[in-house]
């Protein structure tokens, strides 16, 4: 989709960042490289950078910042550490970023009602970190250190998600500053309600264009007697693909289900050095539970995979071993990059009903052959969710069109399947154009709900909803 980028007006920029640099002092700056930062996540989409930075401390600083903002009709981008795939952070009307990584505490564990309470800037790993002597766990986990505010905020999934859900599933309630600085506590602690709109349900998602989200509350688990990893290989990608789905409809609870296809277990083998596996399509498993039930699952599942045509079934518990392997598909992109040395990473995903997995793998495998890119695939596969990386020269204007057009096609097959144009990446500014033919009218109800929230559009403007 075609962004047009917008310069704030140089009168309104001059006037709020002087109120502002008054305010905070050295928790603003203006520094070019800082800026830079924090206009660019993680994705090939074009950098757009704010005309400002505040490091937030607290959830007031927060509320004074978008309140002299929101006097001036002047654009918030709230930033985590930005990691985010379809350029969510990039400052296409200008305006001030809020990063929160600073607001970094974590407020309050309940064990004995599994949940957290933390600051948006706290990170995943932190978070465990923090836990780890209390028995307890946080599970989602998208890959990368994200904060979990930024988790929230983009409705992050990832290699529990088959097990134990994504945010949308995890999180009980938050603390938002909206367009017009008020705060708000979307809902309490208790496991259910039926009072009200689900309001917390509204935020996460919101990509930071509703309200700055400054806290969150997070359901935690207890960490399992036994963790025990699988890898499989297969003949090809169907044989593969329905081993997941008959794993998913024979009721096994597997913790982890990840694809790795051919060409991306060719990378990871090299990358992460891993001994033992042929360049194959290849399942990666983890099952959680008492040691004889993670046994069990895993007795299973190989047996499942070997009707398909499964080898090589190996399977550990031992937390070295289970920790190489899942590195190593964490470490996936940049197994990537290395096929193509200079090249850059143009990372998408969509996500499909189960039953349809198998189907859309297939054929945009099938479309991949007559373009001529390289372009692994991951998929968390136990919820229909799959990933291309496309390997660009970002010079060549042709492979960066091939690679747009070849993205599209996939992404409306999925929508043709009755899937969705982003399993877990988000929309941001990079994947807009698709919102009209996967919701249909009830986009124009989202862009009611935008406008209700920020009549004047300083929130994150130009990302999921064009106004």
């Amino acid at each position: 989709m075609q962004v047009e980028f917008i310069p704030s007006d140089p009168a309104t920029r001059e006037t709020v960042l002087g109120i502002l640099k008054q305010r905070f002092g050295d928790q603003l700056t203006t520094s070019d490289a800082i800026r830079k930062r924090h206009g660019k996540d993680e994705s090939y989409h074009a950098a757009v950078s704010p005309d400002a930075v505040l490091f937030a401390h607290s959830t007031e600083n927060v509320v004074e910042a978008i309140t002299i903002c929101a006097e001036h009709k002047y654009p918030v981008i709230p930033f985590g550490v930005g990691t985010s795939l379809e350029g969510h952070v990039a400052a296409l009307r200008g305006g001030l970023c809020i990063d929160v990584s600073e607001m970094n505490h974590v407020i309050e564990v309940n064990a004995e009602d599994l949940d957290v309470t933390v600051q948006a800037g706290v990170k995943r790993k932190q978070l465990n970190e923090y836990l780890r002597d209390t028995g307890l766990f946080f599970p989602i986990d998208p890959g990368a250190d994200a904060t979990i505010g930024g988790m929230t905020a983009t409705r992050a999934s990832g290699t529990n998600a088959v097990r134990y859900g994504t945010m949308r599933e995890n999180v009980l309630s938050l603390t938002v500053v909206t367009a017009s600085g008020r705060v708000v506590k979307t809902a309490r602690r208790s496991r259910k309600s039926s009072s009200g709109y689900d309001l917390t349900r509204l935020f996460i998602g919101s990509e930071g264009t509703l309200g700055v989200i400054t806290e969150i509350t997070v359901k935690v688990y207890g960490i399992p007697e036994s963790m025990t990893a699988a890898v499989c290989q297969f003949p090809d990608l169907e044989s593969a693909v329905n081993t997941t789905i008959q794993t998913v409809q024979s009721g096994v609870p597997v913790a982890r289900m990840e694809l790795l296809d051919d060409v991306q277990m060719g990378a990871v083998i090299k990358y992460s050095k891993l001994a033992g596996y042929e360049e194959k399509p290849t399942l990666f498993f983890e099952f959680h539970g008492t040691q004889a039930s993670a046994t069990e699952q895993a007795e299973t599942v190989q047996n499942i995979a070997e009707e398909f045509g499964g080898s090589a079934f190996q399977w550990t518990s031992q937390i070295e071993d289970r920790n190489k392997l899942w590195q190593a598909r964490h470490d996936a992109y940049y197994a990537a990059l290395a096929l193509r040395p200079g090249c850059e990473g143009w990372a998408t995903d969509v996500c499909v009903p189960v039953s349809c997995l198998a189907e859309c793998i297939s054929e945009t495998k099938a479309d991949l052959k007559g373009t001529g890119l390289i372009a692994p695939l991951v998929g968390h596969v136990g919820d229909g969710n799959f990933h291309l990386v496309y390997l660009i020269n970002p010079d060549n204007q042709e492979e960066l069109d091939t690679a747009q057009a070849h993205s599209d096609r996939m992404v409306y097959r999925a929508l043709s399947m009755g899937g969705t144009c982003t399993g877990e990446h988000g929309v941001g500014y990079g994947k807009m154009g698709f919102l009209q033919a996967e919701h249909g009218d009830a986009l124009a109800l989202m862009r009611s709900i935008k406008m209700a929230f920020d009549p004047d559009n300083i929130m994150n403007p130009g990302k999921i909803i064009s106004i």
